[in-house]
Formats: structure tokens, sequence, C-alpha cells
């Protein structure tokens, strides 16, 4: 068979129908293969049962020559935990809650067409996605990916206590609410922890992050130097002292990190400031983590129930992802 009479090219498309108006979708993909001559498109929706990952492996085994996931954060990361190491690319058409691995690409977030039509006519990044393996308390262990951020201990615990109701009903500023509830009986735990080729620690924290990205909504920089492309991942350890040791971790990711880094002169400031234990940042191409009771773990804003050991590790440039053509990809 000749070039010429190559089979047309194909997208499928695995949606979440909750988060987005499927007809619009649906139609907007049609359309647009068309104009690009590709074949008509495949259509996945998820389901309770099915977050994304299944019928994103049907996807590619359908020969999907791209896959496109509308849906929200627990979405995104079902299907690139399936779309990893596959060489296929996946473009995120944002429609979620938090949109927190579109943020930190700095995507369009109020234009869908835009990243569909990015399939046919974009480029391509290729980004790091993490893996975590978690071992509960009765010895079994699950395997799960993560493109954002995941984390053991209280931050676990606020996204187990937010209202799902009032997450639909507000977004992330639900949030809130959770840490709300959380906080005054937040009690801290013991840790074991060890970054590869590095010593190792025990401590007594209020949580372990460990994070591919480090933009949050409303413009809060949890890790200002974190990157999609370094092929590592970025560690935060949160361990304050008391109510006054809430007030510097508020500080270091509110002000510091958020605000003065931006500045020349608030960088100076941050230079002479004497160093706090709050919060503590670590780089690395994962850690593990032990606990001696179980803690709850949630990934990319997603509970995962409770794990005694959490081990993690960096998959480099696993994940193909799509920007639009000319897209600044310089800082992610």
């Amino acid at each position: 068979m000749t070039q010429t009479d190559a089979p047309p090219k194909c997208a499928a498309l695995v949606y979440n129908p909750t988060k987005v108006d499927a007809d619009t979708i649906r139609a907007t993909m049609t359309r647009l293969s068309a104009a690009a001559g590709w074949a008509e498109p495949l259509f996945y929706e998820t389901t309770v049962d099915d977050l994304g990952d299944d019928i994103t492996r049907q996807a590619l085994e359908a020969g999907a020559d791209a896959v496109l996931v509308a849906g929200g954060d627990g979405t995104v990361r079902a299907v690139s935990e399936a779309m990893s190491g596959s060489g296929v690319p996946l473009s995120i058409v944002p429609s979620g809650t938090g949109n927190l691995l579109a943020r930190n690409l700095r995507l369009p977030l109020t234009d869908p067409e835009a990243m569909i039509r990015a399939v046919f006519d974009g480029d391509t990044l290729p980004m790091d996605i993490g893996w975590t393996t978690l071992v509960r308390a009765d010895g079994t262990s699950d395997e799960y990916a993560f493109v954002v951020m995941g984390g053991i201990g209280l931050d676990a615990a606020m996204i187990a206590n937010t209202n799902p109701q009032l997450k639909k009903t507000v977004g992330w500023v639900a949030y809130v609410d959770g840490a709300a509830r959380s906080l005054p009986g937040a009690k801290p735990f013991r840790v074991m922890y060890q970054l590869p080729e590095s010593r190792l620690h025990s401590s007594r924290v209020q949580s372990v992050l460990f994070a591919n990205c480090g933009s949050l909504p409303a413009g809060l920089e949890l890790i200002p130097e974190a990157s999609v492309v370094d092929g590592a991942l970025d560690i935060v350890i949160f361990q304050p002292k008391g109510p006054l040791g809430w007030i510097f971790v508020w500080r270091r990711v509110a002000w510091d990190n958020s605000v003065l880094r931006r500045f020349r002169a608030g960088r100076r400031v941050l230079a002479l400031r004497t160093k706090d234990n709050s919060v503590r940042y670590s780089r690395g191409s994962g850690i593990e983590i032990a606990t001696q009771d179980p803690q709850p773990v949630q990934l990319d804003g997603d509970e995962f129930g409770a794990a005694v050991r959490v081990q993690t590790r960096v998959a480099a440039g696993a994940l193909l992802v799509v920007v639009p053509k000319g897209h600044a990809v310089s800082g992610l």
C-alpha cells in the first residue's frame, strides 16, 4: 500500500458526560476531523466503573492516532495512566473543576475548540508522568499514575472531607470547606522517608506531597520551580509546629511563592529571610514513604484510600501531550 493509499488517521475522544455538553463536543470533533481529512472520530464515555483508563486502552487497541480527554482532573489522570508510554499524543480539553494539568501547561481554559483543533495542527510535548505504588495495611498493593501531584496525610484528608455537591456548585473553592473540616483535628504522624541516593529521614509531619506540577488554582504557587519536563518529582513536606506554624505555611505558599518570587526585590527579601522548617522542599526521581499507621492518600485530587507505604517514581517524557501550534513551552 502506498502512502497515498493509507487509511486516514482517526482520533478518539474520551469524555465524562457529567462534565461536558456531549452533543456539542462530539459535533465539534466530527466537524474538525472531517476538515482535517481524518476519519470519523471514535467516542468513549466514562462511567462510575470506568473512570477512563480502560476505555482509553480500548481506543488505543482500535488504532487511534490521537486521543482527546474532556473531563475533570480525575478523568485526565485515568486517561493519562493508560496513555503513558504509548507514543500516541494526548490532547487535554479543559472541562472540569480544577483543570490543574491544563493550568500548569498554560493551555486555553475557556476555548475547548482550540484544544480539539490542536490535535490536527498543533505541536507535541514529551511530558513526565508520576507513578505511585500504594501498600495497604493488609500487605496488598496497587500502582497508579498521577500527572499533577499526590500526597499522604492532611492534604488527602482535606479532599476526603470536601463536600462533593459543594464542589459541583462552587468548584475548587469547596476545598476550603474540606480544610475547615480537617484542620481542627489534624495531628502530625511519624514517617520514614527516603529519596534515591539520599539518607533515610524520620520526621513528624502533617503531609508529604510528591508533585509533577507546582501551580494551584487562584494563582497559588505551591512549588514555583516544578517542571513537567525535568525528569524529576518535587517533594514537599509540611511539618508546622502548632498554629503559628500554619501561618508560616500559608505565608510560604500564598505570599512568598506566589507573589514575592515574581519580583527581583521580592527575591532579595526572601534571600535575607530566616528560614523556617514548616515547609521543606526536595527534588528527585521519586520518594519512598513509610508510616506506622495507615494514612489517607490522594492522587490528582481524588481519594485513593489509606496506605502504610508509598513508593513513587517518575517516567520521564512518557506522556506525549498536544499543545496549540506555537504554544510557549519555556518554563514548563
